[in-house]
């Protein structure tokens, strides 16, 4: 073994009796220990809450004796605080959440001019004060220490030099108009402005696309080839006695689950004035929380889902056997219960379908209208805004990019490099633009392939107006911390 003698510091090479000293008197309290005599700790009167002050005060002696630095939080007042801030008492302020076509009414509860907490608006009549996870979640974003902070141009290197000024590169992508030739198209997530769409609708040589990552195209399509208009109806399933999904989680993702849930929960509900409640079924081929909560669920392959609409179609409209296209016997009896179900209350039913194939909810549309759900559980007159993205639009915008008819590409609120269903073949296109340019939050996988970087606004710091579905408007106002 080393004999060898190894110092800690050099108050304890140059003055090692101090050193001993200040070593010995480093913790002058006595440990806040009960109940101990000479038997020891396990056998002490209260051993669990003496071990656990013994742990949490070693844990903070060691920190201590290692120098380690608590770091310094500087309290500095206001030299004109306003009259309405009273520091550590929080203020609440209306807003709305929006993001990807999805719209909430919320409350921000501010601190010291900082949002803290989101909550749902109890004033809003179709989400009854609702939120999601996701709403719950977006305060985060407005802290997020990778969002962009200001307007970004890529260099010849290909990497990005911070521009000095809004003005500046606004003049920058002004000038680089100049030179383009081609079509001008402006991509977006489902936009629910009404002023921005006015606004966009006043350039008249600027092609708009929407894009959502998760496409209703199928059902847009369908409800359009059904003679309703390309249009997402609003549906009422607290006016349904009987809910039959086929594959659409409505409780967890499906269009709009904040405003279904509450919906769905009146139908739930049993008191006296309401003995009986709603009678859900679900037909799909996995475990969702909307299946999760239904009465009788059944499971088939994804396969399967066509020809479980159509087997429920033809026993809905004959009141007698299938299509003939089930071959599982137990399935094929819990389509002929349902539609037993949906016949016996018609005009208090209601069909709904998570499949984007327009053939699929074609069928869908006109088992709706043999058991009479349009103008009852189904309001064509009050269509919903949530998703506008048609999947042949944003498939020609990769062709017609790949060809180099696309001078100049805008990007806003979209990330298709990411979530496209071929992002190679889109990045890869991307490339033959000669202008783009992403008004984005952060550097994802498209903005990172973009020219021009200019960053957007949080809706916790943003101004604008909303319309969640036909007749509904909503507000995004920002909270502003006051000056110092």
């Amino acid at each position: 073994m080393s004999q060898n003698k190894y110092w800690q510091s050099f108050g304890e090479v140059n003055d090692p009796e101090d050193f001993q000293k200040k070593q010995q008197d480093e913790f002058k309290e006595e440990l806040p220990f009960e109940g101990f005599d000479d038997k020891g700790l396990a056998d002490a009167k209260a051993p669990r809450r003496d071990f656990l002050k013994y742990l949490g005060f070693s844990t903070a002696a060691a920190t201590l004796a290692a120098s380690c630095k608590i770091p310094v939080r500087k309290a500095v007042p206001y030299a004109n605080k306003p009259d309405n801030l009273v520091p550590g008492v929080a203020k609440y302020y209306a807003t709305t959440y929006v993001q990807d076509g999805d719209v909430t009414p919320v409350l921000a509860k501010v601190r010291d001019g900082r949002p803290i907490k989101i909550e749902g608006n109890t004033d809003c009549s179709y989400t009854g004060g609702g939120t999601s996870a996701r709403v719950q979640a977006s305060v985060l974003d407005l802290y997020d220490m990778y969002r962009i902070k200001f307007p970004m141009h890529r260099n010849a290197a290909g990497a990005f030099d911070e521009v000095p000024s809004f003005d500046k590169v606004d003049q920058m992508v002004a000038d680089a108009m100049k030179g383009v030739t081609g079509s001008v198209v402006l991509l977006t997530s489902t936009v629910v402005s009404p002023t921005t769409k006015k606004i966009i609708a006043e350039y008249p040589n600027l092609k708009h696309i929407q894009y959502d990552a998760v496409s209703y195209s199928g059902l847009l399509l369908a409800n359009e080839a059904s003679g309703f208009g390309r249009k997402i109806p609003s549906y009422k399933f607290d006016a349904a006695k009987v809910i039959v999904s086929l594959g659409a989680d409505f409780l967890g993702t499906w269009l709009s689950p904040v405003e279904f849930s509450r919906d769905y929960a009146k139908g739930r509900k049993i008191n006296e004035k309401s003995p009986s409640m709603s009678k859900h079924y679900q037909f799909e081929s996995f475990l969702s929380m909307t299946g999760s909560n239904a009465d009788e669920r059944f499971t088939h392959r994804p396969s399967e889902l066509g020809a479980v609409a159509l087997d429920l179609l033809s026993m809905v409209t004959t009141g007698g056997e299938g299509a003939g296209k089930i071959a599982d016997g137990k399935l094929e009896e819990g389509i002929k219960k349902v539609a037993n179900d949906l016949r016996t209350h018609n005009g208090e039913a209601l069909v709904v379908c998570g499949s984007n194939d327009k053939n699929i909810q074609v069928i869908v549309n006109a088992i709706n209208n043999a058991i009479g759900a349009n103008g009852k559980t189904i309001d064509w007159n009050t269509p919903v805004n949530y998703r506008a993205g048609i999947d042949s639009e944003i498939a020609q915008l990769v062709t017609d990019m790949e060809a180099g008819t696309v001078g100049a590409l805008l990007i806003q609120g979209a990330n298709p490099v990411y979530n496209y269903a071929n992002g190679k073949k889109f990045a890869d296109a991307l490339k033959k633009v000669k202008l783009t340019v992403s008004f984005g939050t952060k550097l994802d996988e498209t903005t990172k392939l973009c020219e021009y970087v200019i960053p957007d606004h949080h809706y916790l710091e943003s101004w604008g107006d909303a319309e969640a579905k036909a007749g509904y408007v909503s507000f995004l106002t920002a909270y502003y911390l006051p000056a110092i």
